[in-house]
């Protein structure tokens, strides 16, 4: 290949074959996207079930958090994150609860975990803005379910927190499962934006790749195929999910 990866799961050198690059750089896609996944349903849980409770406060800052996560192009996020935030910190080492979090200019470890900093910029950046339209999802999703439900829980004496996981969430996932595929799949295709901060994903390698060979077919039909199956698994993981809550979940009239 003739070009060195700054980040890689695998053993790389810059003299190994253009499909061994173009390899570590679907897996690091993969890493990318998985992480974003679970960190970006997390967050939109959160602040999802925020937007609905009954605490003022908790409601304002789900609003506030929705509302500019919303509106910023991610880009402009991921820009952020990586030279107003992560970059001028990490210039002076941070060490924080005893050097068990370390932000350095070479990497961000958590325990025994290193992450670079154009990863850790990534991440944050996907999941806070897949995370307020998800928890947009799950405000909707909750909202759907009957009125008479939250009375039947809370004549039951349960707390909204006891309600909300017993009764409430379980009848709205047939609601939310959808629009949460949507949101999943779109996360998938904006982490090609990580090119803008120097992580070497898959769509960073592959032009790296297209611009050496010239061969600007065959790469952008590798790059449209890694993406078709990413998002294929998605959405047949998400199918077998929602078809798996309507058929346990029972209404009766």
């Amino acid at each position: 290949a003739g070009f060195a990866i700054s980040e890689s799961t695998i053993p790389i050198k810059s003299t190994d074959s253009y499909a061994l690059v173009l390899l570590t750089g679907w897996i690091n896609s993969i890493k990318a996207i998985v992480a974003g996944l679970i960190i970006s349903s997390l967050i939109g849980i959160l602040f999802g079930i925020c937007s609905i409770s009954k605490n003022i406060l908790l409601r304002f800052i789900s609003f506030i958090y929705v509302s500019i996560a919303r509106q910023v192009p991610l880009l402009i996020q991921l820009l952020f994150w990586y030279f107003v935030v992560l970059l001028p910190i990490s210039r002076n080492p941070i060490h924080i609860l005893n050097s068990w979090i370390i932000i350095s200019n070479q990497k961000i470890a958590i325990g025994s975990l290193n992450l670079s900093v154009e990863f850790s910029a990534l991440i944050i950046g996907l999941s806070i803005f897949t995370g307020a339209s998800i928890a947009e999802v799950i405000r909707g999703g909750i909202k759907s379910v009957y009125k008479g439900q939250w009375e039947a829980y809370q004549s039951l004496g349960m707390n909204e927190f006891l309600g909300l996981r017993r009764i409430i969430l379980p009848q709205s996932l047939h609601a939310i499962i959808p629009g949460l595929t949507s949101q999943y799949l779109n996360l998938a295709k904006n982490s090609t934006l990580a090119i803008a901060i120097g992580y070497p994903d898959i769509y960073a390698i592959s032009d790296t790749t297209i611009t050496q060979t010239g061969r600007a077919i065959e790469g952008f039909f590798l790059l449209m195929a890694s993406f078709l199956l990413i998002n294929t698994i998605l959405t047949m993981l998400m199918e077998k999910a929602n078809l798996y809550v309507i058929s346990s979940t029972k209404f009766k009239k």
